[in-house]
Order: structure tokens, then C-alpha cells, then sequence
């Protein structure tokens, strides 16, 4: 059904709003508040942010435009208006990352004595060491082609760095010019570091080395003119699963076609010569506003390495230590501690140890009998995936990995096979829907002699690496309510064996969606009957229609509502008559908001649940989700008394969306308001060296505060 007029008025743009997003991380990057090595950081991170846009959501644009699709978006855009509008936009984000780059960042990095050359600045004896370099460690990686008609065009891999060159034979002066190519190795860092005075740090780019020997490689050739350039090609992943032999072997196969994908994108330095971005773009078939120029290097998530590899944490956020879990004096270990309460866990401000050391527990402690889990990603030398496959050996060990986490697919694989040869059972979800829910639970037998269950439930992934960087909570409890029916969500993830209700877990694709609409319409009821109504709600992206749909009209029915969005949404917040009760703010700073709370005020009887899933279509309907009450009345307060009222307090990090779709940073909406950052309250919080009592009220428009209740959180 074709969207209304009136429809449409109400959403923004699924792409403007991610365009939004990014821009908003680019700003950290350029704002000189931050330390300069994290600002790198932060604009590596918007390139590979774009990355995987264009890769998977421009190829989709193009993809459903080549099928002929014509039904609007959100916004009443067409797939074509969509994929223009974007095109447009990416160019212009393009330009202001590297201006950021050349105007900002590189000038402060050499005032810090991190330099950058070029081949020119290089002195005898890092230019010695350069050549060196070259022959003992690069030149044996390199394979140079040209192309003829004995030798096509090779197959560019998806993203990786090449050098384009343009060559004329010697003999034949006024013979056509040849195209050569040589990929850049991706087993070499981007970076060459160079013989340096103490205090120094000088690199060389690896693409610039080599650009300096192709007169070696092409011996019997003129070097005309060279050029760095990159693919981007379509990620996206598509495969008949009824014609499949089994969800494992398809994805394997896909993983290998994916190197196949069609070209999107071409990067190419701006100063290329004409001829050489000509016949890159005919080769690849690509359009003239596919090629994207760049005013430096070639693909700047690359940038990360300088974070990474320079040993300078004076110019990094200053470390901190999460804070340990401390058990009851008469606690006997974690067991007897969640027989008498519920742990809750705000990371990466309380430390990740106790749930890797629940699982590991689990898989040690012989009066564990059984262990189930679910990852959708995890690190590379997880302490996860070592327990869970110990585990195997001595009790009933269940796995539910989801191969289907993007860009995770191939690590995803390799778990899998060893924790089968290890003697887990390993399952990979329901066909067709992505398991996302993050679930561990135990079954032991008790010193009393009664056989519990004991469940991790979370909003992050089960990655100790990315715990350190990621806001997430961790609900570690014995209730028997939430725990029994976890059980249930395991049967229906193996036997595809469903309930009616899962009640107190909201669970997707089968409830969440109906009950989340409960919930607000439920706010709307107390609004009309007098009562307190209130929503805070904390999430990735919005972006379900009809979530939104029921936010206005709880909106217009008197319920205040509070809506804290690190990335896209569609909402329109303060506009007169719809939704001039709601606010919308996004936090983007050191650590990656990451955690989805939702709490409904219910009259003074306050309901908070946290949980996997955002206000999106592929969360409530496209994949195995869970969302569960916190009930634990300490924990309770810690969320309504700490987290989300530090949140929505911020006027550092915070920026207030507009009903345009635009964001205006807190600090200068609120000028007049304190200078609060949340996530630096809740370090010193963890520390100990902060209060609650630190945390100043939200700020809010004027119109607002005259018909509000003081806009935060209490526990009533």
C-alpha cells in the first residue's frame, strides 16, 4: 500500500538520518576537546562506517532499482530519489573527511612529532631504510600486471588498495598507452615506519614505497602515470535456503561468491590522470558518481593503525579500570550470591569478568549439568568459545551460533566446526531468522539439593574485547520466572517449539513487537486517567512505522517520552500537534552506546526492561530477539536513579535531533546548562569519585518544562 501524504510527513529519511550519524562521530573527530590520537580514531571510524554502507545499503538501493521496485521509503523518496539524494550526500560527507584530515589532524600529528611523508621528504637515511624495506619485505608479495589481451583485468578483491598505472612500451613510443595494476599487500601494514630521532615517529605510506620501484617492476616500460585506487562492491548476502544442503555449507559457499559481488564504489586520488579514472570506471561498469576522489589516502579507516601502533597515551583518553564485582560477605561464589539477588552490570564501567567467569564456572563447576548459549559475535581468542568448548568434554554443552553476523560469517564458521569436534551441540537457529539474542544459562544441581537454573541475559555480545569499549548491561539471575523461560526461547531456537506467551520475556519475532505497542499503549492509558506517563527509551536505531505511529499518539494522549538514539531514526520529535512531547538525543563520545533499556513509568509503578533488540522491522520480525524485565528493586534504582538519568543530562556528547532530521549539539541548545558528559560521570561514578547527587537535571525546551513533571527517571 502506497504511503499517504500525511503518512509521510511524519518520518524522516532512513538514509538522511544515517548521514546524520556518521556526521555526528566525524564532529568527535573534529572536535579539539578530544585528544588528538582519538580523534584519529574517530575518523577512522567514520570510513569504515561509510564502508559498510555503501557496500550494503547503496548495492541495496542499486539492487532493488535493477528489480524494479518503486515503492517509497519512509520518507516518500522512491528507491531512484533515495540512491541519488545518498550519492550526493556521500560525496559532500567524503570531502569533509578529508578536510578534517589535511586541515586538522595531520597538521597537529606533525606538531606531536608524528609525521607522515612523502617520498620527497624522505632524508638519506630513512630513504636507505625505505629501499631496504622494499626488496626484503614488499617486493616478494608483489605481483605487477598489465593488461592486454593475453592478460584481462584482474579480479580487484572487494576494498582492497591498488595502484593503477599507466605504461608505453619503450620500443613503441607511439603505440596506445597500457594499463598495468599492482594490489597492494594486505598483509603488510598501510604504514611503513622510518628511522626517526627519539620522541619522532615518521611513516611512510605503503602504496607511496611502492609507487617509487614500478619502474623495476615494469622493466621495458615508461611509467606515464600512477594512481592509488579501491572497490567497493556489494556485500550483501542472498541464497535459497530450501535448496541448500545444510545453512553452514551455504554461507561457506556465499562467503566465497561475496569476493564476486558488482562494484559500487571506485576511490582514486584526486590528482589522477583522466585516463586511468576512465578506464577504471569502464571496466568496473560503474557510473561517473560512483567515483568518489579522495585528497589524501586511499581509504582512511586505515587511520586506525596510527591509534593503534604510536605509543603516545598522552594524546588517548586517559585508561581506567572498570570496577570489579564485589559478592556478599556471606556470599559463598556467584551461585549462592544470585540465589539471594540479581546482579546487574553497566559495562564497560563495571567489569566484564564476572559474566566470562560465569560461563567458565559453568563449564567447570561438576555440579553444572548443562550449559547453553548463544553468540552472534565474538573475539578472536574468546575466553567464550575456550569454556563452552571445554565444557563439551564433561556436561551438556548447547551452542546457538548465528552464522549470519555480517562481516563475522567466516570466524562464526570456524567456532562452530571446533566446538562440534569438541562434543558441543551446535545449532544455528531458526531458518531464516538471525539469532541476536544474547542468552546463557545453567543448569546446576545445588549444595541444598535442588536443581536450579541461572541465566546471563544481555544487550551486548558475548566479546570481552569490544566489552571495553561498548555501553551494555548484564543481568545475571536465579529468578525462576526469567529463567524458566529462558529454557523455553533455547527449545524454540533447537525444536523451532513456540509458546503463546513467553511472559516476563518479550521475545521476537513472536511477541515483542505486539507487547512493546502494549506497553506504550498502556502509558497512553494512564495519561488520559491522570496518572504519571512516561517512556525513556534507549536503543541503536528507530526505525518500525508503526512504533512510531503508536509514540505520537501516546504523545498527543499527554505521555512524555524520552527517546536516547546513538544512530538512525525516522521519528519526527517536536513537531506541534504530533509530537511536541517527545525528544530525541544521541550520545556518540568515547565509548559506543550500545546498551537498549526501555522504561515505561506505568502510572508510578515503574516497568524497565533491557535486552538485544531496537525499534527496528529486522529486530522485531527478522530475527530471534530477547528483551526481560528487571525486577531486582536495586537494580531497578540503579537504572531509573543512575544510568538513564546521566543520559539524559548530558550536554556535552549529546545532540538534540531536530524535526527536520538534523541535530544541534545540547551545549549549544541548553547554553545556559551545566556542562555534564554522562559517560565521563559514570567512570568517575565507577571510580568512586563521583555521587549521584553530581548528576544536574535534563534540560529541556521551555515549553516542555511548563508542562512537565521534572523530565528524569525516579524509582518510585
Amino acid at each position: 500500500m502506497a504511503r499517504t501524504r500525511r503518512t509521510i510527513q511524519h518520518f524522516n529519511g532512513r538514509d538522511h538520518s544515517w548521514i546524520e550519524f556518521n556526521r555526528r562521530v566525524l564532529e568527535e573527530a573534529e572536535d579539539p576537546s578530544n585528544p588528538l590520537l582519538e580523534r584519529v580514531k574517530f575518523l577512522a571510524i567514520t570510513a569504515s562506517n561509510l564502508d559498510e554502507y555503501v557496500e550494503v545499503r547503496q548495492a541495496g538501493l542499486m539492487q532493488r532499482i535493477e528489480d524494479g521496485y518503486s515503492e517509497p521509503g519512509y520518507d516518500g523518496l522512491r528507491p531512484d530519489e533515495s540512491l541519488t539524494q545518498l550519492t550526493a550526500d556521500i560525496h559532500a560527507f567524503v570531502a569533509a573527511q578529508y578536510r578534517c584530515w589535511n586541515q586538522q589532524l595531520l597538521p597537529e600529528m606533525r606538531q606531536q612529532g608524528i609525521r607522515l611523508l612523502a617520498w620527497e621528504e624522505l632524508d638519506d637515511e630513512a630513504c636507505a631504510f625505505a629501499k631496504d624495506y622494499f626488496q626484503r619485505d614488499v617486493d616478494p608479495l608483489l605481483t605487477p600486471i598489465s593488461i592486454d589481451p593475453a592478460h584481462p583485468f584482474p579480479r580487484v578483491l572487494n576494498k582492497a588498495l591498488c595502484l593503477a598505472i599507466l605504461l608505453r612500451a619503450k620500443r613503441r613510443r607511439s603505440g596506445p598507452q597500457v594499463l598495468g595494476v599492482v594490489t597492494v599487500p594486505r598483509a603488510l601494514p598501510r604504514f611503513v615506519r622510518l628511522p626517526a630521532a627519539d620522541g619522532h615517529w615518521d611513516y611512510l605510506l605503503l602504496q607511496d614505497l611502492i609507487a617509487q620501484h614500478l619502474t623495476g617492476m615494469y622493466r621495458g616500460y615508461e611509467v606515464v602515470a600512477h594512481a592509488s585506487f579501491r572497490v567497493t562492491r556489494n556485500s550483501n548476502l542472498y541464497f535459497e535456503e530450501e535448496e541448500a544442503r545444510s545453512l553452514l555449507e551455504t554461507i561457506r559457499v556465499e562467503l566465497h561468491n561475496r569476493r564476486k559481488g558488482d562494484a559500487v564504489r571506485l576511490e582514486i586520488e584526486t590528482g589522477a590522470d583522466p585516463e586511468i579514472v576512465e578506464r577504471l570506471r569502464i571496466n568496473f561498469e560503474l557510473e561517473e558518481d560512483q567515483v568518489s576522489r579522495t585528497e589524501g589516502p586511499v581509504n582512511l579507516s586505515r587511520l586506525m593503525f596510527f591509534y593503534e601502533n604510536v605509543p603516545r597515551p598522552d594524546l588517548k583518553f586517559q585508561s581506567f579500570t572498570p570496577k570489579p564485582l564485589v559478592l556478599s560477605r556471606k556470599s559463598t561464589g556467584i551461585f549462592d550470591e544470585l540465589r539471594h539477588r540479581d546482579i546487574l552490570l553497566h559495562h564497560p564501567y563495571d567489569s566484564y569478568d564476572p559474566v566470562v567467569e560465569f560461563v567458565r564456572q559453568g563449564a567447570q563447576d561438576p555440579a553444572v549439568v548443562t550449559l547453553k548459549q548463544t553468540l552472534y559475535r565474538t573475539s578472536h581468542d574468546s575466553p567464550m568459545f575456550q569454556a563452552l568448548t571445554e565444557a563439551g568434554a564433561t556436561k551438556e554443552a548447547t551452542v546457538v551460533v548465528e552464522l549470519m553476523a555480517r562481516f563475522d560469517e567466516a570466524s562464526n564458521i570456524r567456532w562452530a566446526r571446533s566446538m562440534e569436534d569438541a562434543g558441543v551441540q551446535v545449532f544455528h537457529g531458526v531458518v531464516g531468522l538471525k539469532t541476536h539474542c544474547k542468552l546463557a544459562l545453567l543448569v546446576r544441581r545445588d549444595e541444598d539439593g535442588v536443581t536450579r537454573r541461572y541465566c546471563h541475559l544481555g544487550t551486548g555480545n558475548y566479546n570481552p574485547v569490544t566489552a571495553r569499549f561498548y555501553t551494555d548491561l548484564s543481568l545475571l539471575t536465579s529468578d525462576p520466572q526469567i529463567t524458566g523461560r529462558v529454557h523455553m526461547v533455547f527449545n524454540y531456537l533447537t525444536a523451532h517449539a513456540e509458546l503463546d506467551d513467553y511472559s516476563p520475556l518479550l521475545v521476537a519475532p513472536l511477541t515483542m513487537a505486539e507487547n512493546f505497542l502494549r506497553l506504550i499503549r498502556r502509558e497512553q492509558e494512564h495519561a488520559f486517567a491522570g496518572r504519571p506517563a512516561h517512556i525513556v527509551a534507549k536503543m541503536n536505531a528507530l526505525l518500525e512505522p508503526s512504533v512510531v505511529e503508536a509514540l505520537y499518539q501516546a504523545a498527543q494522549a499527554g505521555v512524555e517520552i524520552d527517546l536516547i538514539v546513538r544512530g538512525i531514526s525516522i521519528l519526527r520529535p517536536g513537531v506541534k500537534g504530533l509530537s511536541n512531547r517527545i525528544r530525541v538525543r544521541s550520545i556518540v563520545g568515547r565509548f559506543l552506546e550500545h546498551s537498549r533499556i526501555f522504561h515505561f513509568a506505568n502510572g508510578g509503578n515503574d516497568e524497565i526492561y533491557i535486552g538485544s533488540a531496537d525499534w527496528m522491522p529486522r529486530n522485531l520480525f527478522e530475527r530471534c530477539e530477547v528483551v526481560f524485565p528487571v525486577r531486582d528493586p536495586a537494580a531497578v534504582a540503579r537504572i531509573c536513579n543512575e544510568i538513564l538519568p546521566a543520559y539524559l543530562a548530558d550536554t556535552v556528547k549529546a545532540r538534540i535531533q531536530q524535526p527536520d532530521g538534523s541535530y544541534l549539539r545540547a551545549s549549544k541548545l541548553f547554553k545556559d546548562a551545566p556542562a555534564f558528559s554522562s559517560q565521563d560521570f559514570l567512570i568517575q561514578l565507577a571510580e568512586g569519585k563521583a555521587d549521584l547527587d553530581a548528576i544536574p537535571a535534563p534540560s529541556m525546551p521551555p515549553e516542555t518544562k511548563s508542562r512537565s513533571r521534572r523530565a528524569t527517571v525516579t524509582a518510585q
